[in-house]
C-alpha cells in the first residue's frame, strides 16, 4: 500500500465511532479488578438499547431470510476476523437446535478453516477472495448473503456482497457505524451504533455483542416462523448425548402429558424426534403417519396434530 492509501485508510477509519477513544475509559489501567468488571458492564449494557434501535431495519431483513429459506434456499453469513468467527458460531448451532442441514445456514469467514482459531495477515482486504468464497458456494437467486463487519468497510466482506447481490441473492449487511459503507451495497442494511469500545478500537467486545445479539435474533425468528419449535420447545432438536436426550423426553411428557415410559417409547420408535413422537402419542399412530402428517403441515407441530389421518 502506497504512502497515500496508508493515510486515507489512517483518516477514514479515525471517523468510525468504533475506533475512537472513551474519555471514560481512558485511565482503567490504574483500576482494580472490580471496578474493571464494574465499568465494563456498564459499558456493555449500552448494547442492547443499540441492537433495539435496530429492530426495524431488521424486521424486513429477517422476513427476506424466512422466504428464502421456506423455498429450500440457505442462509450465508460472511466476515472477517471476529465477525466471521461470530458467523460460523451461530450457524454451527442451528443443525443441533433447529434439525436443519448444515448447509442450509452457513458461515463464511476470510482466511477460511485456519482464520477461525488465529489471524491470518491481510485476508479481511482480499476482495478477490470475497467473490471467490460466494461463486465456490454457488451462490444464487434462492439465497440470502449477509456481511458483517463492525466497520462497515472490511474489503473482503464487500466485495462478497457484491458479488452475492450480482448473482441475484437477497444481501444484508451488518454494521457498527452509521452510514456504513456496507449500507450502500445491501438490500438491507442494518446499523447498530453501540459506540466506542472499552478498549479502544477492540471491536470483540461491544461491537462483537451487538453482532452476536443481531445473529441469534436472525437465526432464531427464522427457524420460530419456519416451524421449528412448538411455543417456546426446540422440537426439531437433534439429541445426540445425554443432556439432550433428557430434553427430549421432558418435552414430548410436557406437550403430550405422557409418562416418561411412554414418552421414551415413542421417541424410541421416532427415532429421537421430538415432534415425531408427540404426533405418535397424541394421534395415536405409527412414526411413518407420524411423519406423513408433519409433512403435509410443513413441519408445524401444531398443525400436524389437527391434519386428518389418510
Amino acid at each position: 500500500m502506497s504512502q497515500a492509501a496508508s493515510r486515507a485508510v489512517r483518516s477514514d477509519l479515525a471517523q468510525l465511532r468504533t475506533e475512537q477513544t472513551d474519555p471514560r475509559y481512558a485511565e482503567i489501567d490504574r483500576l482494580s479488578t472490580a471496578e474493571l468488571a464494574a465499568l465494563m458492564n456498564e459499558a456493555d449494557a449500552a448494547v442492547p438499547a443499540a441492537v433495539a434501535a435496530a429492530i426495524p431495519a431488521l424486521v424486513p431483513a429477517i422476513d427476506a431470510v424466512v422466504e428464502k429459506l421456506a423455498a429450500g434456499g440457505r442462509l450465508l453469513y460472511v466476515g472477517a476476523g471476529t465477525p466471521g468467527r461470530i458467523a460460523l458460531l451461530d450457524a454451527a448451532e442451528c443443525p443441533p437446535t433447529f434439525g436443519t442441514d448444515p448447509e442450509t445456514v452457513q458461515g463464511v469467514i476470510a482466511g477460511g478453516t485456519t482464520a477461525i482459531t488465529q489471524a491470518v495477515e491481510g485476508v479481511e482486504d482480499d476482495t478477490a477472495a470475497g467473490t471467490a468464497d460466494i461463486a465456490a458456494r454457488e451462490v444464487g437467486p434462492g439465497d440470502a448473503v449477509l456481511g458483517l463487519t463492525a466497520s462497515g468497510r472490511t474489503p473482503y466482506v464487500l466485495a462478497a456482497v457484491t458479488e452475492a447481490r450480482r448473482r441475484g441473492a437477497v444481501t444484508i449487511g451488518l454494521s457498527c457505524n452509521t452510514e456504513a459503507e456496507l449500507s450502500a451495497v445491501v438490500q438491507y442494511p442494518i446499523e447498530v451504533a453501540a459506540g466506542p469500545e472499552f478498549i479502544a478500537g477492540s471491536t470483540r467486545l461491544k461491537a462483537g455483542t451487538a453482532q452476536k445479539l443481531i445473529l441469534n435474533m436472525i437465526s432464531t425468528i427464522s427457524m420460530v416462523r419456519l416451524g421449528k419449535t412448538h411455543g417456546n420447545l426446540m422440537v426439531d432438536l437433534v439429541a445426540t448425548n445425554e443432556k439432550l436426550q433428557a430434553r427430549a423426553v421432558r418435552m414430548v411428557q410436557e406437550i403430550t402429558g405422557a409418562t416418561v415410559e411412554a414418552a421414551e417409547t415413542a421417541l424410541a420408535g421416532a427415532g429421537r424426534h421430538v415432534k415425531t413422537a408427540v404426533v405418535m402419542l397424541e394421534r395415536d399412530t405409527d412414526a411413518a403417519t407420524a411423519r406423513t402428517l408433519i409433512d403435509a403441515a410443513d413441519g408445524r407441530l401444531a398443525a400436524a396434530l389437527t391434519l386428518p389421518i389418510r
